[in-house]
C-alpha cells in the first residue's frame, strides 16, 4: 500500500536533525488519548505500531518514532476527536431551557442560553465516543522532500503545526514552481500533448473564475480524440481554467495533479514490483520496509520531473513567478485551529 494522496513541501538543505535527534524532539510530544473534556488530541506515535494501543501497550511505546529505511523516514501522527454533533447539544440545552422556564416564570435570556449550552457540552462530553486516525508523514533529508498524505491542506496543515510544535527549528517551506500548476495544464490540453515523460488519462475538471464557478468534468473520458481536445479548447477559450487534470509518469505512476500542485489518487502501476516483494517478504516487517523503500524510490524519481514539468522550482532569492506560483500552503508555523468534533474514518496504514 501507498500513499494516495501528496501535500509537498520543501525541507531545507542541509537537513539540520540527525535520526536520532529528530527522535528525541519529536518524543516531546506524544499521543495520548483525549481527556474528559478534551474534544482532540493529537500526537506522534511509532509508525509500525498499532494505533489502539499507542498509549498503553508497552511494545508500542517501545517503538521508534521514527521507521528509518535507506535514508527515507516515515513519521505517524496520531489524531483522535470526541464526536459529540452540535445538534445533540443544541437538543438537550432546548430541553433544559424549557425545563428553566417552567421553574423560573420567564424565557432563558441570551447569557443563560449561553451558559445551559456550556454546561451541557461539559455534560456530554465524558461520554462522547471517540475516533482515532493516521496521518503519515514522509521526509526524505537527503533530496529534502516532505510529503503529507493528506487529501486536503488543512489536514497537511495539522501535521505542519504539530511538527512545528515538537521541533526547536521548523526546517519546512512550501514549494514554489516557475509556472502554477492551472497554466501548465491549460497548456497541455490546449497543445493535446503532455510534457516529456508524462501522459494525459481520462480524468479533467475545467471550472470558470467567474462568479457563478461554472464547471465541466470529464470523468474516465478520453481526452485524446479530437472531439473532446476541439470541446476542451473551447471551454479554455471561453475562460475556464482546469483545476484537476489525471496523469500518468513514465508508466508507473498514475494521479491527479490539482491547481494547488496537490497530488491525489497517487497509484503505482507496476504491481509485479509489490507482487515479488510480497513473495520474497518473510515477514511483516520487510514486507513494510520494501514497500516503503519501493515508495520512496519512485517519489524521488517522480518528484523532479514534475516540478521541471511545471518549468522547475524557484528556490529562496530567486524571486516569485509572474503567475501565481503554485497554491502550496505557507509553511511557516500555522496558527493552532479551534478543535471541533469530527467524524472522518480511521485511515489505513499505507503499507
Amino acid at each position: 500500500m501507498w500513499f494516495k494522496n501528496l501535500q509537498l513541501y520543501r525541507l531545507v538543505s542541509p537537513f539540520p536533525l540527525s535520526l536520532t535527534q529528530l527522535e528525541e524532539q519529536l518524543g516531546r510530544v506524544v499521543f495520548t488519548r483525549c481527556g474528559s473534556q478534551d474534544k482532540q488530541s493529537r500526537g506522534w506515535v511509532p509508525p509500525r505500531g498499532k494505533l489502539e494501543k499507542a498509549d498503553k501497550d508497552a511494545a508500542s511505546a517501545a517503538l521508534p518514532l521514527v521507521h528509518s529505511v535507506g535514508g527515507q523516514w516515515l513519521i505517524a501522527m496520531a489524531t483522535e476527536h470526541r464526536l459529540l454533533p452540535s445538534s445533540v447539544v443544541n437538543q438537550v440545552a432546548a430541553d433544559r431551557a424549557d425545563e428553566l422556564e417552567a421553574q423560573q416564570g420567564f424565557r432563558p435570556g441570551r447569557k443563560q442560553l449561553r451558559e445551559l449550552k456550556e454546561r451541557v457540552t461539559e455534560e456530554l462530553l465524558p461520554r462522547a465516543f471517540t475516533r482515532r486516525s493516521t496521518t503519515w508523514l514522509w521526509l526524505d533529508p537527503v533530496n529534502g522532500w516532505l510529503a503529507v498524505d493528506a487529501a486536503s491542506r488543512g489536514k497537511a496543515d495539522d501535521a505542519l503545526e504539530l511538527l512545528a510544535k515538537s521541533l526547536d527549528d521548523f526546517p519546512v517551506k512550501p514549494i514554489k514552481t516557475e509556472r502554477s500548476p492551472t497554466s501548465a495544464m491549460a497548456d497541455w490540453l490546449a497543445a493535446g500533448e503532455a510534457p516529456a515523460g508524462f501522459t494525459v488519462d481520462r480524468d479533467c475538471e475545467l471550472k470558470a473564475v467567474s462568479d457563478e464557478k461554472s464547471t465541466v468534468r470529464y470523468v474516465r473520458h478520453a481526452l485524446d480524440t479530437d472531439e473532446v481536445q476541439a470541446q476542451v479548447r473551447t471551454h479554455l477559450e471561453a475562460g475556464k481554467l482546469p483545476t484537476r487534470l489525471a496523469l500518468t509518469w513514465g508508466d508507473r505512476l498514475s494521479f491527479v495533479l490539482t491547481e494547488k500542485l496537490e497530488i491525489k489518487r497517487l497509484a503505482h502501476l507496476d504491481t509485479k514490483e509489490e507482487e515479488a516483494n510480497e513473495a520474497n517478504g518473510t515477514n511483516g516487517d520487510e514486507l513494510f520496509d520494501a514497500e516503503f523503500a519501493l515508495m520512496s524510490g519512485e517519489l524521488q524519481r517522480f518528484l523532479p520531473d514534475l516540478l521541471e514539468a511545471l518549468g522547475g522550482e524557484i528556490r529562496d532569492g530567486e524571486g516569485a513567478p509572474a503567475e501565481a506560483a503554485s497554491g502550496a500552503t505557507t509553511a511557516a508555523k500555522p496558527a493552532s485551529p479551534v478543535p471541533t468534533p469530527a467524524t472522518t474514518a480511521d485511515d489505513d496504514p499505507p503499507f
